[in-house]
């Protein structure tokens, strides 16, 4: 059956089922709890869509969507194929790297790490989590009711992160550019986990407080980069050999 909806109402739909299923979780989410939460029934949610599985792909494709949202030509939205909003989500989490001096930084050897691109890499992380935050919250929610997508988050998404971070930070503690920690696995999650409060899940915080969002981010990258970075004025330490292993590369 093809139906034309309002685009308002359509948006509404997109609202609705997001805050369900943040709310309560894939598993835990039915089609009737979504249209409750419209004060609809549940009939007409199945006249735009035909079933959870397709209302959880069309809530992560919007989900960060510019408002308004138009509806679809045709509707209701069928089921989608398998493994296509797993594809999609694979592409959403490739289509924006979460910090391009991050991925730059661990492409080259020199010049060393230094506070002003840690500084860079957490306000990139900030921005970019804070743009997509519906959409991570969502997958965030939903992963442990969704063992293929919770793979992928927490192997290429959040766990590819955390690795990369991981090499970077040890590598400026290498370079003496950041202060030794006990454990720079824990120091790399400390970052990811503060940008990501304050970047996602504040915004759904039960008891929140006013937050200027360029104050929290500028007190962020304060705070983790102080932190970290030496003040004293002692040039970062050259690895052993890179002088003699950069004249053989340059003579070859």
């Amino acid at each position: 059956m093809t139906r034309q909806m309002p685009t308002q109402r359509f948006q509404d739909l997109v609202d609705a089922a997001t805050a369900v299923f943040i709310a309560q979780g894939y598993r835990r989410t039915q089609m009737a709890d979504v249209a409750a939460a419209m004060g609809l029934a549940k009939g007409t949610v199945y006249l735009t869509v035909e079933s959870k599985e397709a209302l959880f792909d069309v809530a992560l494709r919007y989900a960060d969507a510019p408002r308004p949202i138009a509806a679809p030509a045709k509707l209701p939205i069928p089921t989608p194929a398998r493994g296509r909003t797993l594809r999609y989500a694979q592409e959403r989490l490739a289509r924006e790297p979460a910090s391009p001096t991050l991925h730059d930084a661990l492409a080259r050897r020199h010049p060393p790490a230094t506070g002003e691109e840690l500084a860079r890499i957490v306000r990139e992380l900030h921005d970019v989590m804070a743009r997509n935050r519906t959409g991570l919250k969502l997958v965030d929610r939903c992963a442990a009711d969704y063992p293929e997508l919770a793979k992928l988050w927490f192997g290429e998404g959040r766990g590819a992160l955390l690795d990369d971070l991981t090499r970077y930070l040890q590598r400026g503690i290498q370079e003496e550019a950041f202060h030794g920690v006990p454990d720079v696995r824990v120091a790399a999650r400390v970052i990811i986990e503060t940008v990501v409060f304050w970047a996602v899940h504040r915004h759904w915080d039960p008891a929140p407080q006013p937050v200027d969002p360029h104050a929290a981010a500028d007190i962020i990258v304060q705070m983790l980069v102080g932190a970290l970075c030496r003040t004293d004025d002692k040039p970062p330490r050259r690895r052993a050999g890179s002088s003699k292993s950069r004249a053989g590369r340059e003579s070859r």
